[in-house]
């Protein structure tokens, strides 16, 4: 099959006076981290899986600033987690790349960490700006990345701090990148609805709820525990992390709704890719409210950000954001302080 993505838009070139921020200001939590020096590198980016589920629980999605998580194809989904002002010495399972993957990339001048990908995609990764940057398996990467083998599963996992001096070895350029954009405020804008449950639905077989913890002011993470394929019963477990057996939370989630590019789609096989340039809809869920805003993102080296319908920056809650990339599509669904998010592709 020949795939036809989108097109790749070069990145803007970097000025010569760069805006980095305070050492210390983590510009995709809106937090200060303990020790400015872990900031001085590039993100990572790295690919986790999130099918088969006897190969859950995942391990170090906690400890990500971002995850994005978007639909693949035949009913699954996988996740991009982006680690900046946190490490952990495990990440994983790691998986292969999709072409949604190179806006990640770009966004935010990451360091790519995947397990392979199909030679087409292959291909495009590897002719783009920053193919010096894509890290896969080596028989060197070993302690930075390496094979673990949990009841006779081999998994390719990743150690992030053990990754730094591994890229720097390879003469890869890891200086911090600006990542300017995001804006927080710790305090709840008005506005907004009540939003004490979130249930987001990307197919029978991965579907996921947000419930609002207050205690912690952030929204804890469970999972889909069967297949639903006739959308009437719904199980629902803990997400947890394998490294810290913490459950996973986050203070913001942002569902964006976006067009899906479809590059091939027969019986059997589906490939997409996900136009994130420009402005799209989007719902921000902070402080057990919701708040219908944009996403936009005005150029391929740009973070994405929110605002809201008059174009000014609307604000994230400092700490972590999951975000749910749906289709444009997707049916919205409000009962109460119950919101259901069902993912769809006309």
């Amino acid at each position: 099959l020949t795939l036809s993505p989108t097109p790749l838009r070069s990145a803007t070139p970097s000025p010569t006076a760069v805006d980095l921020g305070p050492a210390g200001y983590n510009r995709l939590t809106g937090l200060w981290v303990d020790d400015p020096e872990k900031l001085n590198r590039r993100p990572l980016l790295i690919k986790v899986e999130n099918l088969p589920r006897h190969h859950r629980p995942q391990f170090g999605l906690s400890s990500a600033d971002l995850v994005y998580e978007y639909y693949t194809e035949l009913g699954s989904t996988r996740f991009a987690a982006l680690y900046f002002g946190e490490d952990a010495e495990r990440v994983g399972p790691i998986r292969s790349a999709r072409f949604f993957d190179i806006q990640l990339v770009r966004m935010y001048e990451a360091v790519f960490v995947f397990g392979s990908a199909y030679q087409e995609l292959l291909d495009v990764l590897y002719d783009t700006e920053f193919a010096n940057r894509l890290l896969v398996e080596e028989p060197d990467s070993c302690p930075s990345l390496c094979r673990y083998d949990p009841e006779g599963l081999n998994f390719l996992l990743a150690d992030t701090a053990n990754l730094k001096p591994y890229i720097e070895s390879l003469g890869i350029d890891n200086h911090r990148q600006p990542l300017a954009g995001m804006t927080f405020d710790a305090a709840a804008p008005p506005g907004g609805e009540v939003a004490n449950r979130i249930f987001v639905r990307f197919s029978g077989a991965i579907y996921n709820r947000w419930d609002y913890d207050a205690e912690s002011g952030s929204f804890l993470r469970f999972s889909e525990k069967q297949n639903d394929l006739e959308y009437v019963n719904e199980v629902y477990e803990p997400m947890v992390d394998r490294l810290t057996g913490e459950q996973i939370s986050a203070e913001n989630v942002v569902i964006v709704l976006a067009e899906y590019l479809t590059l091939v789609k027969t019986e059997t096989s589906e490939v997409y890719d996900i136009d994130l340039q420009g402005s799209g809809s989007a719902y921000l869920a902070r402080d057990g409210r919701i708040y219908a805003v944009q996403w936009r993102r005005e150029h391929p080296a740009g973070v994405l950000i929110l605002t809201d319908t008059d174009g000014a920056p609307f604000p994230f809650k400092p700490g972590k954001t999951w975000f749910e990339v749906m289709g444009e599509t997707s049916r919205v669904r409000q009962t109460d302080d119950v919101w259901r998010f069902t993912h769809y592709l006309p």
